[in-house]
């Protein structure tokens, strides 16, 4: 399955120029990784986001608990697809014997690192002691991280916020707890959990924490454009960078945040579109979540060009995948040499995905 002549040849430019790296342990194809997301970062999407550039990828949170209870829902959130090369699963929960059985059937099916999840603030998490709540006590978090990691025979890292509100702002500590227990890396989201995804990311303290960290640093936080990442990528002291929500808007982003001189017409929004549903029929097996799916990522593809509004109300109309592709072919190239313009100061997607 292969991209048009066109579009290959932009991917293959862009993807020359990325250097791999390593984090502790693990290799990645450039130092530009896309995020966890809820909902979003399926083995679809992830395997659309390494082809488009981005140096590897980590899964949505996958519930321990679940796991543990062989949740078929939950199983099938752990299987890769074959094409994925730099993938790592993310596991949540706030039991230590849950996380680390997680974390060994995630190893099984093929994942390249484990992540824990200590950043996500939704409440439904938090108050069941998981996700952001586990920053609140950093001596208890390190013995939860011991057990895991005594479990593990592949790299155990951790994605975390600033800290739990503005008073409680301990990344630092944080880090030397996941050094001392030997993460492998630490990736840090430059909000507090009060913040959820309000507010302008604190890059300032992100540096600040690199500048005494002693293990590798990946910052993430209002990446939303690919000159906002090369702009970072200049100024951060980062390992590497974590993109989230700017992948939704601009699937291109990490071949563009690496060579500014490539363009990407609606026509390759729209070939794009089209492979991403195709790899949905690949990997879920009902056509109602296959256009659930695919409907949202044509939605957000679509923002900044014309009529993208009307666009937005005709997909969520449609029946059928067949129906949505139609309306997709054809939206594209009704605006096919229309300019993407949107205001990228303007917050987007607020209430999070990860």
């Amino acid at each position: 399955m292969t991209f048009s002549t066109s579009l290959q040849n932009k991917i293959t430019k862009g993807c020359e120029l990325n250097s791999p790296i390593s984090l502790g342990a693990v290799s990645f194809a450039s130092n530009l990784l896309f995020a966890p997301m809820a909902g979003i970062s399926n083995k679809s999407y992830r395997r659309l986001m390494e082809d488009l550039g981005a140096g590897g990828t980590v899964s949505e949170l996958i519930s321990a608990k679940a796991i543990t209870y062989k949740n078929k829902k939950t199983i099938d959130m752990l299987k890769l697809a074959k094409q994925e090369k730099n993938v790592g699963l993310q596991i949540f929960g706030q039991d230590a014997s849950d996380l680390a059985y997680a974390a060994q059937v995630a190893a099984e099916y093929g994942a390249k690192f484990v992540d824990i999840n200590l950043g996500c603030p939704v409440r439904k998490v938090v108050n069941n002691g998981g996700g952001s709540a586990l920053l609140k006590e950093p001596a208890a978090l390190g013995k939860l991280l011991s057990t895991i990691k005594s479990s593990l025979s592949i790299p155990l890292s951790i994605k975390i916020r600033t800290g739990w509100d503005a008073d409680g702002r301990n990344a630092d500590e944080i880090i030397k707890v996941a050094y001392n227990e030997g993460i492998e890396w630490v990736a840090i989201h430059g909000r507090t959990r009060s913040q959820q995804y309000r507010g302008k990311a604190d890059w300032e303290y992100i540096e600040h924490i690199i500048a005494d960290a002693s293990l590798p640093i990946i910052g993430n936080g209002d990446l939303h454009s690919a000159p906002k990442v090369r702009k970072k990528l200049e100024q951060t002291s980062s390992d590497a960078l974590m993109i989230a929500r700017g992948a939704l808007r601009f699937p291109f982003i990490f071949l563009e945040s690496i060579d500014p001189t490539l363009i990407f017409t609606p026509t390759d929004y729209c070939e794009v579109l089209l492979r991403l549903g195709q790899y949905f029929q690949e990997d879920f097996t009902s056509e109602r979540l296959q256009l659930v799916q695919l409907r949202k990522h044509a939605a957000w593809f679509a923002a900044g060009y014309p009529h993208s509004a009307k666009f937005r109300q005709d997909i969520f109309l449609t029946k059928t995948l067949s129906e949505l592709e139609k309306l997709i072919a054809h939206y594209f190239q009704s605006v096919a040499t229309a300019d993407k313009k949107l205001d990228l100061e303007s917050e987007f997607m607020t209430s999070g995905h990860g």
